[in-house]
């Protein structure tokens, strides 16, 4: 296997999407609507629909006057629009297919559980870490997405929770940055947004950090710089093996930063914010899945992370179309999980979803594309 694919950090210059309410702090959106000629309250007021209601329909903004009503709206310009959505899992699955003020094409992933609503959002529009397994890294980077763009995928989705669409009303409770893109190559837009999703309305969203999930290949000085935010998320490390030799393929960054280098950064976001890491292994058959890996695995969490702040996420892949990878047997993944608690480390296998649609990230993109 090659490890010559090429790692995009910066994405292409593309045309940057209207200024919006979620790209603002409090002060910056009272600025922009003394800006606009009105009082500076009419932000407070716009901010408690846009994040407290859950709405950009203007028309449903019965307290504002008619004529305040059509100025603001320069404050909420259309992002993104539904290209596409799929449904399956009885409902509790629904993936849509985004589009954006360029063209561009992002998703978002609506999911229930019997305990918690969660949605899985994108960050980029593509992905520069070229890790060959993932649909979304085999499509490249089209750019990165603006702070409201990210959090307009959270919005939209605790209005469809909260309008039924998971079957009864629900509020939207976690949130996964594990969509289209690296998070932290997009990093200051991801702060900016993870911010409105956790600040209490008005300011933002109001769900709780603990129930907000960073996903990341491993890119070590903005996992050190996040874990100084303020922002105790929990940070998934997109591992998928243990040792140098593979993971400079399988995920090319590894060439940048090594194993032992990742695993550090995870050890101090872990000291620095008190929350365990995820440690994220896509099961490939033949490939990652061998007894040893698990062995090897659970030994360098176990002494450079430490049992108590790390959980193993095992995930079974999801093949995309004319790939070459596939999922691990069954009795291949449980021995795996047993290796791996054998060290002392906890490990559970993820709950599959959208397993009769393009579920495998970036899928529907590329699907769509053709």
């Amino acid at each position: 296997m090659s490890t010559s694919l090429p790692l995009v950090f910066d994405a292409p210059k593309r045309a940057t999407p209207p200024r919006h309410l979620a790209d603002l702090d409090p002060a910056e959106r009272k600025a922009a609507v003394t800006e606009l000629g009105l009082p500076g309250f009419r932000a407070d007021q716009l901010a408690r629909h846009y994040f407290g209601r859950l709405t950009a329909d203007l028309g449903e903004m019965s307290d504002l006057p008619a004529a305040a009503r059509a100025q603001l709206g320069a404050l909420l310009p259309p992002l993104v629009r539904t290209v596409k959505e799929q449904v399956c899992d009885d409902g509790q699955t629904r993936k849509t297919l985004w589009k954006g003020h360029d063209g561009t094409l992002a998703e978002s992933v609506l999911m229930g559980y019997p305990d918690r609503a969660t949605v899985c959002i994108s960050s980029q529009a593509g992905c520069g870490m070229a890790c060959p397994f993932c649909a979304t890294g085999q499509g490249g980077l089209q750019r990165n997405l603006s702070t409201a763009e990210i959090v307009d995928q959270v919005r939209q989705a605790a209005r469809k929770a909260q309008e039924g669409a998971l079957g009864e009303p629900r509020r939207l409770s976690n949130i996964v940055f594990m969509g289209m893109g690296e998070p932290l190559a997009n990093y200051k837009r991801v702060v900016a947004a993870l911010r409105r999703i956790t600040e209490p309305a008005p300011s933002g969203l109001g769900i709780s950090p603990r129930g907000v999930t960073v996903s990341t290949v491993g890119l070590v000085p903005a996992i050190d710089k996040l874990a100084q935010e303020g922002l105790p998320v929990t940070l998934a490390i997109s591992l998928h093996t243990p040792d140098d030799e593979l993971r400079d393929t399988l995920v090319p960054v590894n060439n940048r930063w090594k194993v032992a280098e990742v695993l550090d950064a995870g050890r101090r976001y872990a000291q620095t914010t008190g929350r365990r890491i995820s440690i994220e292994y896509a099961l490939i058959r033949d490939v990652n899945d061998q007894p040893w890996r698990a062995d090897l695995l659970g030994k360098l969490l176990r002494q450079r992370i430490g049992t108590k702040r790390v959980h193993v996420n095992l995930i079974p892949l999801n093949p995309t179309p004319g790939s070459e990878w596939d999922a691990s047997p069954k009795p291949v993944e449980r021995e795996f999980v047993r290796r791996v608690q054998a060290a002392g480390v906890s490990c559970t296998v993820r709950d599959t979803r959208g397993q009769e649609i393009d579920a495998a990230c970036g899928q529907l993109a590329a699907t769509a594309r053709t």
